[in-house]
């Protein structure tokens, strides 16, 4: 079988590997499947008025955990998608250290949950778009990969990014469009 040079990651900081060409269908594959589970759970969120982002936690193959934007129903500021799902991850395997789980998101963790995804431990942060305004794993900040860290992640960016992206675009020009009508708050 030959061998190819494949771009896991997106243009910043490159991250090469030789893989098989099955290797990287398979594991491309998986990765994509997770993340249409975490576009879903960020559909949940949108539909509910909050900023479109979801998380799943994987652990073995299978979807552990779910969580996405609570925000805004809740009025709590740590209501993010990926602190939701690791609660309830730790929940589930009875430990906040999260060994093995790899956390699928469909934005760039901010650096409340790069933060927290470093303290629960988990293996893997695989993501759909950039973040420029807020990205705590590779826009702004490194946290995940910081050597001067004690856990360090895998970071897997770009994953879907057009259809993440589009999902956020969406919300948010849907959201200015309401907003632009007479009458409505602008400060709510």
């Amino acid at each position: 079988m030959s061998e190819v040079r494949i771009l896991l990651a997106a243009p910043l900081e490159p991250f090469f590997c030789l893989l098989s060409m099955s290797e990287v269908a398979a594991e491309e594959c998986v990765h994509e499947r997770f993340m249409r589970e975490a576009l879903h759970e960020a559909a949940l969120a949108g539909q509910a008025g909050d900023v479109p982002v979801g998380c799943v936690l994987v652990h073995d193959g299978q979807v552990i955990a779910r969580g996405h934007n609570h925000r805004q129903r809740a009025q709590d500021p740590t209501a993010h998608a990926e602190l939701i799902a690791l609660r309830a991850a730790a929940a589930q395997l009875g430990s906040f250290r999260l060994i093995g789980v790899s956390a699928y998101v469909t934005l760039e963790p901010c650096p409340m949950c790069a933060g927290a995804l470093v303290n629960a431990r988990v293996e893997r942060v695989v993501y759909g778009c950039d973040d420029p305004k807020a990205g705590a794993v590779r826009s702004l900040y490194n946290i995940g990969t910081d050597p001067r860290l004690n856990h360090r992640f895998e970071l897997i960016a770009g994953v879907l990014a057009p259809v993440c992206s589009a999902q956020l675009s969406q919300f948010f020009a849907a959201l200015r469009r309401e907003r632009a009508k007479p009458g409505v708050d602008r400060d709510g």
